[in-house]
């Protein structure tokens, strides 16, 4: 990113403003120009709240040195109509900057420059009138004072927004380098992250969850998360990923608030921990992003791990997973395809139910006397192994996981 550079004053237009002026009236002007200016700054404390309580040195040194420098400015505007004042609108350039890196509005500048300059040129105005001079020199002085008071404004403004831009940026920076300290593999001392997080203007929270977002192709920056209050966020990383200090207090993180504030965009919420277990809550939020893509969780909205423990567990390892289901659900095979996914869906309705067949026919919306008849077919596939409570744990798995990967809970 390029830096903002002071603007060049602009030449004097053609027109009133190039009138004729007396030879001796710049320095007439310039030799009272102390006087005008302890004037005009009591002027502008008279006028202006933010200058007109107690202020430190230096920002009354700069009121001084910003009244010295505008009038001068305008005095040098009458020598020479057509000259550029490059190094007094650099201290107004400056003078901008300054205000900004104090974290300060500029409208106290601002409106310290419109009441500055209208005092200055009532003035000047009467000098003029004093020295008789006629009202087309009189209307050009009060063009030069009105772009004197331009040509400064606005190097201000754009010294004021040089300086935002690079706090942001720079803001932004530290932002980033704290959130990839906290979602790092590596243990980091509390002080460390004390002082991260003072850079960063970051109040260090007890407790975060980490937010992992669906990609979108295009990467738009539109799509980059509304404000949270506190987030820190990086939306270069692969998923995004946000991270939100206490999520649970006063209702932040209600189902609607992070909707809204997500813009619809799917994403998963991992659990909630200490902050210095941060990127335990991004690994779990991005294995559940992982089984939303794939269908186990929901696809769309916002998944919260806490809601959905038992299936992050199911699939924490999924070879482990595909041999459990292999071998606790081989007697199965037996069957055909079609009566397999029948048995399947009756035998995890009965385990489920503790093998009340009323209930399990409810679930299944068939008949009981279906339901008896099926189980006595999975009796004669798996004997008595349907008793032991070891089996039954591993075949509630087993048909769990397949449950959730076909997208249902029980089917008919």
């Amino acid at each position: 990113m390029s830096a903002v550079t002071a603007p060049t004053p602009h030449t004097a237009p053609d027109g009133p403003g190039t009138a004729s002026m007396p030879p001796h009236l710049a320095q007439l002007l310039r030799d009272g120009l102390e006087a005008v200016a302890d004037e005009v700054e009591q002027e502008v404390r008279r006028q202006v709240p933010e200058y007109a309580r107690p202020v430190d040195g230096t920002r009354r040194a700069h009121l001084r040195a910003g009244v010295v420098q505008a009038l001068t400015l305008f005095v040098d505007h009458i020598a020479d109509p057509r000259g550029r004042g490059d190094a007094i609108t650099a201290t107004y350039y400056e003078l901008g900057r300054a205000e900004a890196l104090e974290r300060r509005s500029l409208d106290a500048l601002q409106s310290a420059l419109r009441v500055g300059g209208l005092h200055a040129w009532r003035l000047m105005g009467r000098t003029a009138e004093e020295l008789g001079l006629d009202s087309t020199v009189v209307a050009a002085l009060g063009e030069l004072a009105f772009r004197t008071v331009h040509e400064v404004a606005e190097a201000a403004a754009a010294g004021y927004a040089e300086a935002r831009l690079r706090d942001t940026d720079e803001l932004e920076h530290r932002r980033k380098r704290l959130l990839d300290v906290l979602l790092g593999e590596a243990p980091v001392p509390p002080e460390t992250v004390e002082d991260l997080a003072h850079g960063a203007r970051w109040p260090v929270p007890r407790r975060v969850a980490v937010v992992a977002l669906a990609a979108t192709p295009d990467r738009r920056d539109a799509e980059r998360p509304l404000a949270a209050a506190g987030a820190l966020v990086d939306m270069e990383s692969r998923p995004p990923r946000m991270l939100v200090p206490d999520p649970e207090g006063a209702g932040r993180f209600a189902d609607r608030t992070v909707a809204l504030a997500l813009r619809g965009r799917p994403a998963a919420i991992g659990p909630t921990v200490p902050l210095t277990e941060a990127a335990r809550s991004l690994h779990w939020a991005t294995r559940a992003l992982g089984l939303m893509g794939r269908g186990i969780l929901p696809r769309q909205g916002v998944v919260r791990c806490a809601d959905h423990l038992s299936t992050l567990l199911l699939h924490g390892d999924e070879p482990l997973l595909a041999l459990l289901r292999s071998q606790a659900l081989a007697p199965l095979d037996a069957a055909s395809e079609g009566q397999r996914d029948r048995l399947a869906r009756t035998l995890l309705a009965w385990l489920l139910s503790g093998g009340n067949v009323p209930e399990v026919a409810a679930r299944l919306h068939v008949h009981p006397q279906t339901v008896r008849y099926r189980l006595r077919q999975l009796e004669k596939l798996f004997g008595e192994s349907l008793h032991d409570p070891g089996t039954r744990l591993d075949l509630i798995l087993a048909l769990r996981a397949e449950a959730l990967r076909d997208g249902e809970e029980f089917g008919t």
